[in-house]
């Protein structure tokens, strides 16, 4: 058995074998490794020296501004990812010391959950590989999973709706104000579950899981007649302010956490959510293998335009293995890319070329993203040449003595003063792990710490053997990890159901009770399960569920089990 992760890949992978001969380290690759870590100090180290603890960095005045709230953690992920485990455990110390969630801000509920609760949660599960001390039962308990928690409850009061889809913002210390507009986007409603219930998992406290599934269920009975939604609804009234259906700015997020849900979850009934979504998308918005905006209702063409956040698409396509539709549309999306040395915000596909006002590139990553996905998938080398025009054309026309500045306009490269927090976080990050086959976050063990580490009560837990998951933010999340916790909280929830029966006598024949058995919830989904289920088709528990048997039960190899019988 396998992470689930990585047997849903196996389901393509087995399809195209060039994904299983891809090149190893060295030459060429090495040094587009050091080019991109040169890239990412620079504009860290740009971070550090001009503008931390703001936000983010201004790069053409070489100072700092707050947005929304955000703090710098997006900054641990990359530092593991690139090996600097001194600066990962310097960082950790520092913010454990001096973030302080008890301030009077308006925060942003969707940025704070992917950026703020989702990077404390990537750092707390990669605490162990850079070398920081972990408490007694991690990843179940430690310092900064207590951290993600303290975020993840201020945003609660957001959720607190008659409808359950929570407001846009919320305020740190004193909640939601009376005068919060209760209009919000899409992907702002459906963009928790991978945060809040890998919180859940982990902690123990159901809460932060039970309201991102409350409020994904709202959204899913708002589409339309057609199988489409919106792009911005009232909370309360349930109301589509805005009716464009596409899979770009507002929406893009709340599909994928459709996918990657139902990967890190083993959740049948949030990936059945996406494709009925995707059955309705293929219908009404596909043409030619580009992806338009329609009226949701009617299915008619409302926006010919392809914007750059939805160049994540075919890397979410193949996630499922649809790789022949997923490589024509990146084909498309490259195309612009070759046009203007990076993608415009909004591009027009029938006069091919940019929009008005929106031709800026602000060193977005969803390109790269989708071509390290692909180039896992197929091994084609097209997908690495589109990583060097990036790095190339980012350190030809965006570097700055302070950093790397967003480009305002891609026509003749002005610059805007301004260095996103996602550029550190996500698009370098998807650059390297593009170029570097061999990552322990691809299921390679070629870094020397071993290819995976023991956890939970006893060290019965093995963990970070593969199938990461990354939230939209990418910061990568270890569904063994989720498992490992809830069995340990699911034995002892056994024990005390065991104490408690002998205490109390049985109930007589032909109570109207029900039997324990059937008022009990389902047992959690085996992540050696394949999610890809034929219609009708029931899960069942193997006996030996993979990766959180005990080490005295079996040995795990490159997802071979043995059990003590073998």
């Amino acid at each position: 058995p396998q992470h689930p992760g990585v047997k849903l890949i196996n389901i393509f992978l087995d399809r195209h074998p060039a994904a299983n001969s891809l090149p190893s380290k060295g030459g060429a690759a090495d040094l587009n490794l050091e080019r991109i870590k040169s890239m990412f100090y620079h504009a860290y180290n740009s971070y550090l020296d001009n503008a931390f603890p703001y936000d983010e960095l201004r790069p053409l005045t070489c100072d700092g501004q707050d947005t929304w709230g955000r703090k710098p953690t997006s900054m641990f992920s990359p530092l593991k990812v690139l090996g600097n485990h001194t600066e990962f455990q310097r960082v950790a110390s520092i913010l454990q010391d001096t973030v302080d969630f008890d301030i009077d801000v308006n925060a942003s509920v969707f940025e704070t959950n992917i950026r703020v609760v989702g990077g404390l949660l990537s750092a707390h599960l990669l605490a162990g590989r850079a070398g920081m001390e972990l408490e007694p039962g991690w990843p179940c308990s430690g310092p900064l999973l207590r951290m993600a928690a303290e975020a993840a409850r201020r945003l609660i009061p957001a959720f607190q709706t008659p409808t359950g889809m929570p407001y846009g913002t919320v305020n740190l210390l004193h909640g939601v104000s009376p005068t919060e507009t209760p209009v919000t986007c899409t992907a702002g409603v459906g963009t928790f579950i991978l945060e809040f219930a890998t919180l859940s998992r982990l902690t123990g406290d159901p809460t932060f899981e039970d309201v991102a599934r409350r409020a994904l269920t709202a959204l899913w009975k708002t589409r339309s007649d057609i199988g489409l939604v919106g792009n911005h609804i009232d909370v309360l009234s349930k109301k589509w302010v805005a009716q464009d259906a596409g899979i770009g700015a507002g929406v893009d997020s709340y599909f994928e956490y459709l996918v990657k849900g139902a990967i890190l979850l083993q959740d049948e009934e949030l990936l059945n959510m996406f494709h009925a979504y995707d059955a309705a998308i293929q219908n009404y918005t596909r043409f030619d293998d580009w992806y338009l905006w329609v009226q949701m209702h009617k299915g008619t063409v409302s926006m010919p335009i392809f914007q750059s956040l939805e160049a994540f698409w075919p890397g979410l396509q193949s996630l499922l293995g649809n790789l022949d539709s997923a490589v024509r549309t990146f084909q498309n999306y490259y195309s612009v890319w070759r046009q203007f040395g990076g993608l415009p915000e909004f591009y027009s596909i029938p006069q091919g070329y940019t929009v008005d006002k929106r031709e800026g590139y602000p060193l977005r990553p969803e390109l790269i993203e989708s071509a390290m996905y692909l180039f896992r998938a197929t091994g084609d080398h097209t997908y690495l040449q589109l990583g060097l025009d990036a790095l190339e054309s980012i350190e030809k026309v965006s570097r700055t003595p302070c950093g790397y500045a967003s480009v305002k306009d891609l026509r003749d490269h002005q610059l805007d003063n301004r260095m996103e927090s996602f550029f550190l976080a996500e698009t370098i990050k998807y650059l390297y792990l593009l170029f570097d086959p061999t990552h322990f976050l691809h299921g390679g063990g070629m870094e020397g710490d071993g290819s995976w580490e023991e956890g939970g009560e006893g060290g019965q837990c093995v963990l970070g053997a593969g199938g990461f998951i990354f939230n939209t933010e990418a910061h990568p999340l270890d569904p063994a990890a989720l498992y490992c916790c809830s069995r340990h909280s699911k034995e002892r929830q056994e024990l005390r159901d065991a104490l408690l029966s002998l205490s109390h006598p049985k109930k007589k024949a032909g109570s109207q009770s029900k039997p324990a058995d059937e008022r009990t919830e389902e047992p959690p989904q085996s992540q050696s399960e394949s999610i890809a289920l034929k219609p009708g088709e029931k899960k069942t528990l193997p006996t030996l569920s993979c990766p959180v048997q005990p080490f005295s039960a079996r040995l795990s190899v490159l997802g071979q089990v043995f059990s003590d019988n073998s």
